[in-house]
């Protein structure tokens, strides 16, 4: 799609525009100006100095697998940084360069950019155990920190340089020797520009790490340096677009869009800078159009959206990559959304906190929020263009709207990126309110990554809405990988309703052959019938945030809504503290595991 394009065309290098200079009236002007100071500010006063990042930390992870030893001051320092920039940017008076400076310095001081998880040098082997200071790995921090770094030299070089002479020059080579060098010279799996079958699938990493290496590139770079970033960059990009189906849908879920699609979405912007009028029309591609709109049908309501495999049901709101990729793909729902959404943030918060770590995105943020603001005043009294329901062949997910109801269906298989063991579960909303839920994902740990992923309860088919087989025996659960599977999978004409045999997705369980689900969707609610010929009992897990409470064949999740069972041979439920910071996020600090146990036949209606 995309090499095709720069082959056929004849182009000359371009310089990309990235941000106005630092200090100037474009930056004065920001609607968000004033948010912008109050955030430098409250960084100045929260982080005086850089978060520490001693040795202990990195072997936290090497010892014992703790993440977040490591990465909340490595977060911490990057984020704060990007505060730091943007607020100096707007007053332009010198005020916060010597706190940049720092943050800068101790950043090119660490002895790796890369995560002490991510280095690697072959895909999907363990880490080692100290970096190579030697051998740098470009992961997806590398690469981010590399293009912070990289548009900070950009803005403020001569301000850092007057403050300590020579910072400028050293941020420059260690983008360099850490990024842009390696990034050509060496290849790392993510790069996809090769046919080993090793790199394959790709994933996020593949269109993030590019954007970022683009963006250094862009930011230090002359114009006439960049044809080889450019074409490294389309052969990887159209391995990554070649893993999506035609439907557009992100098999690593809501959550992973912004990774996934926006940073796909920023390259090709780049890209299209970079290579003025060769590519140009590849935004007329059906497919981007497609991917676009795919976080459009998994939004439910407010902050809440379908969540299958490692997502959050709060993927965040939309704001100015959503904004820009929808004008540029020609999609009004997804650029309503994301006005909205950046409508609400404005006014809530009277300080900055889009709390990233890319400082690329907090300035187009910034630039783009005048035209959202304006977007979003005019239609504040008009809903969002209502979402059609789809069937996203590609991954096996339905999304259906009825009434009061939202169902989200998983056909599919159990070799999606950031899988879950989850093929044939369900997500229901009622009102906007999470009625039958997807638990998501605990912390990242060094174990959530390895072969002892499936151990993490979260990832297992009886902690999703699905059955259990002999549960008080072998309790046989889904296998993961490409063979289990949905089968016979047929979805409704009207999409009202999705139909598949599951069994597949189980592996070899001693006496079962088959099990149909079918779900139905109507404004009376959802109805679930499970068939299976498995003579022995069965537990059919029903996940939620409300407390259950049985009475005969009714189930009553709280207020919100409730569930009559035909088939049952007992029903029972059980608390599950949640403890795990990640789903507080999400959830309240109990959630439930209601269990239908049944033979052969149960039929749900949940309303």
């Amino acid at each position: 799609m995309i090499c095709e394009r720069l082959e056929k065309s004849v182009w000359t290098p371009g310089q990309p525009r990235l941000a106005p200079p630092a200090g100037s009236e474009a930056w004065k002007k920001l609607p968000g100006a004033g948010r912008l100071l109050a955030a430098g500010d409250e960084a100045l006063r929260r982080a005086k100095k850089p978060p520490a990042l001693p040795l202990s930390l990195w072997l936290a992870y090497t010892e014992r697998g703790d993440r977040t030893g490591y990465e909340t001051p490595y977060f911490a320092r990057r984020r704060t940084l990007c505060e730091l920039v943007m607020a100096e940017c707007v007053s332009g008076q010198g005020r916060y360069i010597p706190a940049i400076a720092d943050y800068v310095w101790a950043i090119c001081e660490e002895s790796a950019w890369q995560l002490p998880a991510h280095n690697v040098y072959i895909r999907d082997t363990p880490a080692l155990p100290l970096p190579d200071v030697k051998r740098p790995v470009v992961d997806l921090f590398a690469a981010e920190t590399g293009a912070t770094l990289a548009l900070a030299h950009m803005l403020l070089c001569r301000e850092l340089d007057e403050y300590a002479p020579g910072l400028a020059g050293r941020v420059g080579d260690e983008v360099h020797r850490r990024v842009l060098r390696p990034y050509l010279r060496d290849h790392f799996w993510w790069m996809a520009d090769t046919d080993d079958p090793k790199d394959k699938p790709v994933c996020n990493w593949t269109s993030w790490c590019t954007q970022n290496v683009l963006l250094a590139a862009a930011a230090l770079l002359p114009a006439r340096a960049l044809p080889a970033y450019v074409k490294k960059a389309a052969a990887g990009l159209d391995s990554f677009l070649a893993e999506y189906g035609e439907d557009g849908c992100c098999n690593e879920g809501a959550q992973y869009y912004g990774h996934a699609a926006l940073t796909l979405y920023n390259a090709l912007e780049l890209l299209c800078q970079m290579a003025p009028r060769a590519l140009e029309s590849v935004w007329e591609e059906p497919k981007l159009r497609n991917m676009a709109e795919y976080i459009v049908h998994m939004h439910v309501a407010g902050p809440y959206y379908l969540n299958f495999a490692d997502c959050s049901p709060l993927a965040g709101r939309r704001g100015a990559r959503e904004y820009l990729f929808a004008k540029r793909v020609g999609s009004e729902p997804l650029r309503a959304l994301a006005a909205l959404d950046a409508g609400e943030e404005a006014r809530e918060s009277p300080v900055d906190n889009s709390g990233g770590i890319s400082l690329y995105e907090r300035i187009q943020s910034a630039f783009a929020e005048r035209e959202m603001l304006a977007e979003a005043e005019k239609r504040r009294d008009r809903p969002i263009p209502a979402a059609p329901d789809i069937w996203y062949p590609s991954v096996g997910v339905l999304s259906v709207r009825r009434g009061a109801y939202m169902l989200g269906a998983k056909a599919g298989c159990n070799a999606d990126s950031h899988n879950h063991n989850d093929t044939g579960s369900l997500i229901l909303y009622k009102d906007g309110r999470p009625l039958l839920i997807d638990v998501g994902v605990e912390s990242y740990t060094a174990k959530t990554f390895s072969d002892r992923r499936y151990e993490i309860w979260t990832m297992q088919s009886s902690w999703h809405n699905l059955p259990e087989f002999d549960p008080a025996g072998g309790a046989y659960q889904q296998l993961p990988g490409p063979d289990a599977r949905a089968e016979r999978v047929e979805a409704d004409p009207d999409l009202g309703g999705i139909s598949m045999d599951i069994a597949a997705a189980y592996g070899p369980v001693p006496g079962l052959g088959t099990y149909r689900r079918r779900m139905a969707l109507t404004d009376a609610g959802l109805t679930v019938e499970d068939v299976t010929d498995y003579p022995g009992a069965v537990a059919l897990s029903l996940m939620s945030a409300e407390m259950p409470e049985a009475d005969g064949d009714t189930i009553r999740f709280g207020t919100l809504g409730e569930a009559v069972v035909r088939g049952a041979d007992h029903i029972q439920w059980e608390a599950v503290p949640v403890r795990d910071e990640r789903l507080r996020a999400a959830w309240p600090e109990t959630i439930y595991r209601t269990r239908v146990y049944f033979t052969g036949r149960v039929k749900i209606e949940v309303r």
